[in-house]
Formats: structure tokens, sequence, C-alpha cells
């Protein structure tokens, strides 16, 4: 599947992901990267330490991205396992979260990301396996 700069500015228009403050920046090749600029509504249970589940939904999101991007016909994805660790706090008011595709068998993407801090030191690391869905979906 492409992934469009319009299909990009689509997704960056979810409410959901606004208010965590999750911005998708590209997606291709099996790649995606996406930013993380924190609202305080989201960090707790200290300020500008958003919680570890917006961690987790802003790996799922970026590895379901990097996922669609390897596929040819897909519409959608869903997460079948996604596994994380936190080796840092996550403190701060930015951060990047890049994804590779490790290996796709046509139907199931395996998929590597980070997510790092403003001095690119890893806060979260995580794996996750997705399945590729053609048919009703985002497109």
């Amino acid at each position: 599947m492409i992934i469009t700069d319009k299909l990009i500015e689509h997704f960056n228009e979810n409410l959901l992901y606004q208010t965590m403050g999750i911005r998708l920046t590209s997606a291709g090749s099996g790649r995606a990267v996406s930013e993380l600029h924190p609202m305080q509504a989201v960090c707790w249970p200290l300020a500008d330490q958003p919680h570890g589940g917006i961690l987790f939904t802003l790996m799922d999101t970026t590895m379901a991205w990097a996922a669609l991007s390897t596929a040819d016909h897909a519409t959608n994805c869903a997460t079948i396992s996604l596994q994380i660790q936190y080796p840092l706090p996550a403190k701060g008011s930015f951060f990047i979260c890049n994804v590779r595709t490790v290996h796709s068998t046509g139907r199931s993407c395996f998929m590597r990301g980070e997510i790092l801090n403003t001095d690119d030191q890893p806060v979260a690391m995580g794996q996750g396996t997705f399945r590729i869905i053609q048919g009703e979906g985002i497109c």
C-alpha cells in the first residue's frame, strides 16, 4: 500500500491521537516514524512523564502503519501481539518512534521498534505481529 501525505494528514486529524499528542511523520517500504508531544492530560502520575499506555499506543500505531506499507492491497491491519519493554522513564515533552518490518509473510508482518527521548535514549522497545486485512478499512 502506498502511504500518501494525504493519508498521513487524515490520520493525524484523528481526535484520539491529537489528544494524546501522537503524530505520524512518515510511512513506507516497511518502515514508519511518528512523534509524541504528550499533552499534560496524558502525563501521569508525574508531569512531563507520559503514561506507559500512551507509549504503547504510539508503538502500536506506528507499527500498524509500517505493516500496512508492506502490503500491496491492504486496507487495514490488526495487532496480533505486541510486547513492549520500558528501559528508562519517559520524561520530557518530545519522543520519536522508529519502526521497521523484520519479516513479512504476506498476511503477517513481524515488527520491531523503539521510542527515543530527546537524548536518543530508548524509553521503550517493542516487537509485534500484525495481520494484514483486505476489505473494508481505513483506505
